[in-house]
């Protein structure tokens, strides 16, 4: 990913908490010759090294993924950015938050294994509904799961919240990006006033 140098972010921690926060993701890889990407779920391994998920076993994506680098990529919040807003002479632009995780998948088929990251995504989405859902299902459903564990080669982070303005330009967008309904947008721009 092109990351300007105002709009890198490399604090290990702020970029773990944005996965959490943000863990809904893209696994890339190659399948038969072309990318190919799954929309998915992850988790963060316990060692805060890797990031797991699972496929279904029907997804051709998972079957030669061991024998290549992937790339895993998390947004954040999104919107455009008017030049109307700005102080100062500008062009219309985006702001976002994005990570990109490179790394090395192993499979994970194990039944207890799969049936442990079932459970923590359940516990992990399931934890601020007013009636959870406990995970109870039939054991053979895992057999249509695969598991996979991304070992964290690379990680790269790109905050574009109009670092490269002046204050009182970031203040603005802020502002309307609020008026706008982009309150979390908004709101990472204000953290970084």
């Amino acid at each position: 990913m092109y990351i300007p140098q105002h709009f890198s972010v490399t604090e290990r921690e702020e970029i773990i908490a944005f996965i959490k926060a943000n863990s809904f993701g893209q696994l890339l890889s190659s399948v038969e010759g072309r990318i190919f990407s799954s929309h998915l779920p992850f988790i963060l391994g316990n060692d805060g090294k890797s990031i797991i998920c699972h496929l279904a076993k029907g997804n051709p994506q998972w079957e030669r993924i061991e024998e290549q680098e992937v790339l895993v990529t998390f947004q954040g919040p999104h919107d455009y950015v008017s030049p109307s807003w700005y102080r100062s002479p500008g062009v219309p632009t985006w702001n976002y938050q994005a990570v990109h995780v490179y790394g090395k998948p192993t499979l994970i088929s194990e039944k207890e294994e799969l049936r442990s990251i079932v459970n923590r995504l359940t516990e992990i989405h399931e934890s601020v509904l007013k009636k959870p859902w406990e995970p109870k299902y039939k054991d053979t459903m895992l057999n249509a799961i695969i598991g996979i564990k991304i070992e964290i080669n690379e990680i790269q982070c790109k905050f574009k919240l109009s670092q490269n303005r002046s204050e009182e330009d970031k203040k603005q967008i802020a502002e309307e990006l609020q008026k706008r309904g982009s309150v979390k947008l908004s709101q990472a721009m204000k953290n970084e006033l």
